[in-house]
């Protein structure tokens, strides 16, 4: 893959995590920063950009979302790799849930 072809894509992939977390934020805030693992102070920055922040950030090259599982456990689980035991998504999504949110530094 050449490197501007990977630049427009990590740029594609970032518009579309910031337009949609900034929709999920303003339909269901508490939910959506469940799902999105990020904290309070987070959500306000992202609901607050404007259209040309949320292009500017977009437009940097490096993803802006990232794996909110790291463990393996979890993946396992979420991937369903181990289908003999029941339900492993909902034990994966219970797991992820006491995972602690992504917060400003």
């Amino acid at each position: 893959m050449k490197s501007a072809q990977l630049l427009e894509e990590i740029l594609e992939t970032n518009l579309t995590y910031l337009m949609l977390a900034q929709r999920m934020l303003r339909e269901d805030r508490p939910a959506a920063m469940y799902r999105l693992g990020i904290s309070k102070d987070v959500a306000d920055i992202i609901e607050q950009l404007t259209p040309a922040q949320v292009s500017r950030m977009a437009a940097t090259n490096t993803l802006l979302c990232r794996f909110r599982c790291d463990d393996r456990t979890i993946l396992g689980l979420l991937s369903g790799y181990r289908a003999e035991k029941p339900m492993p998504a909902a034990h994966g999504s219970i797991l992820l849930a006491g995972q602690p949110a992504a917060v400003m530094v």
